[in-house]
């Protein structure tokens, strides 16, 4: 789509004072999708040279905002994790063509804020952490989990960009289970939850999204029996969190999140019991 109230697209390499009208141009999947009547410069950000993927020196990993979907999945193919797998599995969970994946970015899916956005969903579980540029060339950082507020709302201040994403190496090494189901056939995420299980200390986390207006991480220290995850379920997410719109009411978003979270912490705690057998522990 023509944005016809933009009057200047500008290369970000160089630094412009940030104005009224003014937006960051990531892959532009979003942008250019529907009117945009407030904007009227763009800030092109797909020149900055932020390499996509790189494995720091502490094994964590960090996802530039400017990282394709198309990228992120290709890297994931020769990650070293136990949760590489989940990567895959998130990119996949897009209602996206080919086109969409070698344009839209990471960044982009982190800043729309949409409930359904999965790069949301695999950062929020792999405890991701956003690193914020501000104007003034100061930085901050926040948690996936936090950095997302509401359907559509971020934290983002007044010309504030999203630099990267990093994940830590603990939660790269995290046995992971995913679940994700649609109203419609080719439908988008509708619900979307993900289990974790810690390797050092065991601990058991479950990120809900897609049917929540917002990502919620719920924590146990031993992974939880049935009852007590869905309590805990009950308590954390209010009523009003549940998300409503065409793709499936709160009530259904909210059945099939806890019913896909009690999928979820089946198949972690299988995984357990498989792994005591094999050690002997179990006849």
């Amino acid at each position: 789509m023509d944005l016809n109230t933009v009057v200047e697209v500008r290369d970000a390499r160089r630094h412009t004072p940030w104005r009224p009208g003014d937006g960051w141009l990531g892959g532009g999947t979003y942008l250019f999708s529907e009117p945009q009547p407030h904007l009227r410069r763009l800030l092109d950000l797909s020149r900055m040279g932020w390499p996509p993927v790189q494995r720091l020196p502490d094994g964590s990993l960090e996802i530039a905002a400017t990282c394709t979907i198309a990228q992120l999945s290709g890297r994931a193919r020769t990650l070293d994790a136990a949760a590489a797998p989940l990567f895959e599995q998130c990119c996949r969970a897009f209602l996206a063509s080919f086109k969409i994946w070698n344009m839209a970015t990471v960044g982009g899916n982190l800043c729309n804020a949409l409930p359904a956005g999965p790069m949301i969903s695999l950062t929020a579980a792999l405890e991701g952490t956003c690193l914020l540029l501000a104007q003034d060339g100061s930085t901050r950082r926040v948690h996936v989990v936090d950095f997302v507020t509401g359907a559509g709302r971020k934290v983002l201040g007044e010309g504030e960009l999203l630099r990267s994403v990093t994940l830590p190496a603990r939660a790269l090494a995290a046995r992971t289970a995913f679940r994700q189901v649609s109203l419609y056939g080719l439908g988008r995420s509708a619900a979307l939850v993900i289990g974790t299980v810690d390797p050092v200390d065991g601990s058991f986390a479950l990120t809900v999204t897609a049917a929540t207006v917002r990502p919620f991480r719920l924590w146990f220290p031993l992974p939880p029996r049935a009852a007590e995850l869905r309590t805990a379920l009950a308590r954390t997410v209010p009523d009003a969190a549940w998300f409503d719109d065409i793709h499936g009411l709160p009530a259904w978003g909210r059945h099939m999140a806890f019913r896909l979270a009690e999928e979820v912490r089946r198949e972690l705690a299988d995984e357990d019991r498989a792994g005591v057998r094999e050690e002997g522990y179990l006849r």
